[in-house]
Order: structure tokens, then sequence, then C-alpha cells
């Protein structure tokens, strides 16, 4: 362990300066530290006593921030959404990811790049790429587009969408698409709450519902994954999405004290924001400069057809 404490230290120390700087910009600590460590991965060449805790941070650290997110997750929150509502995310989420499937074949987007920024644009942006990149692949770089990827299309979407959806539809359906559409928690309070308080909370609302599918998306997508890659075996599941599972089953069915929840989400953002920071130590800009405009392209369109697919869904079920 001693041997990771170098590295291990440097990726908290990234993490920590991120979230400091968090409380003064508008751009979240978990992007951020991604951001610091990439800058800092390219500008200095980093001693090879810091690659074990840098490794560690990036893997185990990540994983067992991935526990701590279910803490978040309520399927009872869900279920309160009323029907058409979880028909249109369902079916969304649903149509997403297989567009996802075939899309990056046919874009022959590199690596698991493409089903990364897929994941994460149907479900929760950056949680739900470290969610399921420990299980499909291992080249940082891939994750790093990703996040890059899934970041400015919710950044985009925040800040266009509100505008285009106030001329198109009332205020509930507009906080229905929001919510629906936006790739990451905040980005959905972003747009929702520009426009007025009651649309913002609904918003987030039908987001969190959203985030409740990471669950059944990361064991459905992950399995269908490996099937067709054969990067492993379908059958059996990591440690950390069995704790996943059993702990997002315990908070829908467990009232857990208020003050723990917070601790425990903060706590995850940070152990998130680490993994991050080590993930973005190891990314070279010439692999992401060389694979990231298929990436960037893939997005966009993953993100159109999830847009098309709730309208057409609004269209039908509101």
């Amino acid at each position: 362990m001693n041997k990771k404490l170098n590295g291990l230290g440097l990726s908290f120390l990234i993490a920590a300066g991120a979230f400091a700087l968090a409380a003064f910009v508008s751009m979240s600590a978990v992007l951020m530290a991604l951001v610091f460590g990439i800058v800092l991965g390219n500008i200095i060449k980093l001693p090879e006593n810091l690659s074990p805790g840098v490794s560690f941070a990036s893997s185990k650290i990540l994983e067992f921030a991935i526990v701590l997110m279910a803490f978040g997750i309520n399927y009872k929150m869900f279920m309160s959404l009323g029907w058409q509502t979880i028909v249109l995310v369902v079916v969304t989420m649903i149509v997403v990811l297989i567009a996802t499937r075939y899309l990056a074949i046919w874009l022959k987007c590199p690596g698991s790049t493409g089903w990364l920024v897929g994941f994460g644009t149907a479900i929760c942006g950056s949680s739900a790429i470290a969610a399921l990149a420990p299980k499909i692949t291992k080249e940082k770089s891939d994750i790093g587009i990703s996040l890059a990827v899934v970041n400015l299309y919710g950044l985009l979407g925040m800040v266009v969408l509100p505008g285009i959806l106030m001329l198109v539809y009332d205020s509930n359906s507009v906080a229905v698409f929001l919510g629906a559409s936006l790739h990451a928690v905040g980005n959905v309070a972003g747009a929702g709450f520009s426009i007025s308080d009651n649309i913002g909370e609904l918003a987030v609302t039908v987001k969190l519902g959203r985030v409740a599918l990471l669950t059944p998306a990361l064991l459905l997508f992950g399995n269908r994954f490996k099937r067709e890659s054969n990067t492993g075996s379908a059958k059996i599941l990591p440690w950390y999405l069995i704790l996943f599972i059993v702990v997002s089953l315990l908070t829908t069915f467990v009232s857990l004290p208020e003050d723990f929840l917070k601790s425990v989400k903060w706590l995850s953002s940070f152990f998130l924001a680490t993994a991050m920071a080590a993930i973005g130590l190891k990314v070279k800009l010439k692999t992401v400069f060389k694979t990231g405009k298929k990436g960037l392209v893939f997005g966009g369109l993953i993100f159109a057809v999830q847009m098309a697919t709730i309208a057409i869904l609004m269209a039908i079920l509101f």
C-alpha cells in the first residue's frame, strides 16, 4: 500500500482543488478534476513511483464511488412520476441504448467510446459513464473522451433547450422534456430553475427517475456489451455492481437519516472526482485528438436521437 500513497495523494489533492474551485465557477468538481488531471499529465512527465497509486485511484476508488452513488437512488420516487412519464423515460432510454449499439458500429467509433457516450446520454452523464467504464474498458482515453463529449452536450443543452422548449410546450411538458433529455442532474437543474422553481423541481424529479434506471441499465447494457465484444463472461457481476444493487434496494425500502445520505453523497462525489483526476493523469491528448472527433459526432447524433424520441413520445402520451 505504501507504493500507492504518492499517486493516491496526488489524485486526492487534485480532487480537493477541484472541489475548492467549484464553489466559485459554474463547473462540476468531477469534470474539473478530470480536466486538471489531463492538463497536469500532459505538461509534466509524472515520476514512475506515482503510477501504482494513480492506477489504484482510477480503478478501486472509482468502484467505491460507484457503490456510494447507489445511496442516491430511490425507486419509489421513480414510480411516483405517473405512468406517462415512466413510459416516456423507459422507452427513451431503450431507444437510445439500441441506437448506441448500431451507431457505434456504423460510425466505427473507436474502442468503447461510443458505448460510454451513449450510456451517459441515456442515463445520467458522468456518473453513468463512471459506473459502466470499469466493466467494459481499461482504456483511460476512452473514458476521458466520453466524459468530455457528454459534458459538452449537456452544457449546450442546458443553455439552448429552455428557450426553444418554452416556445413549443407548456410548463409541465418543458419540465418533463428537460428531465428526460439532459445528461447530468446539474444540467437539468440549471436549465429548469432558469425558467421557474416549479419547472426546475419537476425536471429534477424526472431526472432522478432516469438515475433510478442506472441499476437495470448497467445489468442489461454491460452484459450485452460483453457478449458482443467478447470481453469476458456476461454471467459474473463485479463486486461493486452487486453492492450497488443491494444498496439501491436498501435505500428504496429503508428510510435512512437525511444527514447520513448527504454525507455519503458528498463522499461519493469526492471519490468520483479523485478517480476522474487519476484517469485524467493517464489520458494522452494525442490519443484524444486522434479519436475525439468521432466521439464528438457520435455524441451529437445520439443526443439528437434522444430528443427526437422524446418529442414523438410527448406527442403521443401528453
